[in-house]
């Protein structure tokens, strides 16, 4: 008996130690940042400061009336997306980026506990993510949808109903993008609000959103990712200045 004890043992002990080797394996490879993303990381102006809070970078602009919080894509380095949110907070729009643990928005999903109250005067606050941040954002959205103005997807679709709430939706896609799921893209669509803006960038792809270099099964840009930022930006500053 105690042999047999033995061995079970032995093989849960063994199988927990392959879980935990493939896991280790699995969260350690991701997307870095690449050098535009440092650079913008240390770039300090005095229109726009960058200031690191524990696990949230804020990008603080002069005078913001605008506050964003932004949920990284899977397995990509927080840090990819400070090019995109140090434009935002160029144009006035206080940003908060957010690092998740083990490059996985799905394992904090609410992240954005408290931020708010951080910079109490800004009255008008949206949510944003990339991909599976985006995901994460609408779920987090809405159990919160009155604490805030808007949702900005980018490359991203809500499986939460959102569609009867007073939610300012902007979803953002690349045309060129091979990783979204464009069925659950559209089968999701419902999900939204009637009134929800989409902009399709002409020649963007999946991974452009971020500055961490080509994604598996991506689809081959014709714009530069500069470009793409800055057409997101566009798009974004247009629609929180509504």
């Amino acid at each position: 008996m105690k042999k047999r004890t033995r061995i079970i043992l032995s093989a849960c002990l063994a199988v927990l130690l392959v879980i935990g080797i493939g896991g280790y394996a699995y969260l350690s490879d991701y997307y870095h940042a690449d050098e535009t993303a440092l650079e913008a990381m240390a770039y300090q102006t005095d229109s726009v400061q960058t200031e690191q809070d524990g696990d949230v970078i804020w990008f603080v602009p002069e005078d913001p009336t605008t506050g964003l919080i932004f949920y990284p894509g899977g397995k990509v380095e927080y840090t990819a997306y400070a090019p995109l949110l140090r434009a935002c907070a160029e144009n006035g729009i206080l940003c908060a980026l957010v690092r998740m643990p083990g490059n996985l928005a799905v394992l904090d999903a609410n992240a954005a506990d408290g931020l708010q109250q951080e910079h109490p005067e800004i009255t008008t606050w949206y949510i944003a993510g990339h991909s599976l941040g985006g995901a994460m954002a609408a779920n987090y959205v809405t159990a919160h949808y009155e604490d805030f103005d808007g949702l900005i997807l980018l490359a991203a679709y809500s499986t939460k109903d959102l569609s009867q709430t007073t939610l300012r939706v902007l979803s953002v896609y690349g045309s060129e993008d091979g990783v979204i799921n464009r069925e659950s893209y559209e089968k999701n669509r419902a999900n939204l609000p009637a009134d929800t803006t989409e902009v399709v960038l002409d020649g963007g792809c999946h991974a452009q959103f971020g500055s961490y270099g080509p994604q598996d099964g991506d689809g081959i840009p014709t714009i530069s990712g500069e470009e793409q930022v800055r057409q997101t930006v566009e798009a974004i500053a247009a629609f929180v200045g509504q």
